[in-house]
């Protein structure tokens, strides 16, 4: 292959790239929008989310164990880790 159609092969790769991390951060940016807005709506309705072993991450709070708590949070669900810390912070 010549080194014009490395190049250009090169330059059609990178265009794909990023467009899919475009697109993903779109979906990312809408996705989160929804999010906000269901929060809202349970605000508005005085509806708070069940966690599954949120006593078991109430306990660990109070036993000083904020990390194994937050790895509790975010299997339970599903948050990234900035998010379980606030929110973990949150509770003691």
């Amino acid at each position: 292959m010549d080194i014009l159609g490395f190049l250009a092969l090169a330059l059609a790769v990178l265009g794909l790239t990023l467009s899919t991390v475009s697109r993903f951060a779109r979906a990312e940016q809408r996705l989160k929008r929804v999010e906000r807005k269901l929060d809202l709506v349970m605000k508005h309705l005085d509806l708070q989310e069940e966690i599954p072993r949120m006593d078991e991450v109430n306990a660990l709070v109070r036993e000083g164990k904020k990390i194994q708590a937050i790895k509790v949070y975010r299997e339970d669900t599903g948050a990234g880790l900035k998010e379980a810390k606030e929110a973990i912070d949150r509770l003691g």
